[in-house]
């Protein structure tokens, strides 16, 4: 079979392929054919060798939808046959993540998704919902229960809020659709017109265009009425982390994926304790997350937004372009 290994160029496209032996299933494991994979920012970063544990020759990527091949000894939940799809931490299946289950990330810090059979221990995928195709299933892992985590966390939207998401992004997409379900008020910052017709198109209440309007914390205080957002999708490494302590209402919660980028010239925890603002660090979810996620996606016929698909020779035309940090949605590749 085919595999893809970073090759320590530093690179954005930096692999290499190569041929190797397919994969057999032991007890409580299975083996997967890989039909599509989906990239996250993260993917980028072990790629290029900036991700601490990282190391050169490792097969990248988290995110996989498959097709069961085979099962080995012991396999109780699937069977031939079955589509499947990967998950970020294959050893939080529960409760609060251990240190030993945070270890564990496929194409981080383990042999990743991207080759075209890959064995699990069967408690490392889940179901994929019926009404996604591969590619749209392929996105789930990463940022589709990343954004989930913002309705299910200490402090759940409720119908009415005010949801703030940044850019055009998976998770702040996903996370829109979730808030949207849920009943809230969804306002989005972008960096374009075209990108802001979109949003709008998706019920976004309102758009602002941080380029247009560097310090768009004013500007959603005025269109929330001085009130601010209850929750914010905090991208953290777009180096945003103040304005949005500004745009929160008093007791909001602020949900930071990545890693928050720069110091601002006020201490954030004086700002947030001022306001009573909770500051929120999401990890991605278990996989109970995960099946509780798919439920509420089947029952509402929810499908992530795809900026491109790629086919299976274009893999690293997809990095490339992915690279390039303009899409809207996900950027998938079909590997078979």
């Amino acid at each position: 079979m085919k595999a893809y290994r970073t090759d320590g160029s530093g690179r954005p496209d930096g692999l290499s392929v190569s041929e190797v032996e397919a994969p057999e299933p032991g007890h409580g494991e299975i083996t997967v054919r890989i039909k599509a994979v989906s990239l996250n920012y993260l993917d980028l970063k072990v790629i290029a060798g900036s991700f601490p544990g990282g190391r050169t020759g490792l097969v990248p990527l988290s995110d996989a939808a498959g097709e069961v091949i085979a099962s080995g000894p012991g396999v109780t939940l699937f069977r031939p046959g079955d589509r499947v799809v990967s998950t970020f931490f294959p050893r939080w299946l529960a409760g609060p993540i251990t240190d030993e289950a945070r270890t564990a990330i496929p194409g981080s810090t383990v042999e990743g998704v991207l080759q075209e059979i890959v064995r699990f221990r069967e408690e490392a995928v889940v179901p994929a919902p019926e009404h996604l195709d591969w590619e749209q299933a392929a996105t789930l892992p990463c940022a589709a229960l990343t954004g989930w985590q913002l309705l299910t966390g200490p402090r759940p939207v409720l119908p009415g809020e005010i949801v703030l998401v940044q850019g055009t992004g998976g998770v702040s997409l996903f996370a829109l659709q979730f808030a949207r379900a849920a009943g809230a008020r969804v306002i989005a910052t972008t960096s374009s017109p075209a990108k802001a017709e979109r949003l709008l198109g998706m019920g976004v209440e309102a758009v602002v265009d941080y380029r247009q309007i560097p310090e768009w914390s004013d500007e959603i205080r005025r269109l929330t009425g001085g009130k601010g957002a209850d929750h914010v999708i905090e991208i953290g490494e777009a180096g945003t982390l103040q304005q949005s302590i500004r745009t929160a209402t008093v007791g909001a919660q602020i949900n930071l994926i990545g890693r928050p980028v720069g110091a601002p010239p006020v201490d954030p925890a004086i700002l947030m304790a001022a306001m009573g603002v909770t500051y929120r660090r999401i990890g991605v979810g278990s996989r109970a997350d995960f099946l509780a996620m798919n439920r509420a996606l089947s029952a509402l016929q929810l499908k992530p937004p795809i900026d491109r698909r790629f086919g299976p020779d274009e893999v690293f035309e997809a990095l490339r372009y992915f690279a390039g940090r303009g899409q809207f949605g996900k950027v998938v590749v079909a590997l078979s």
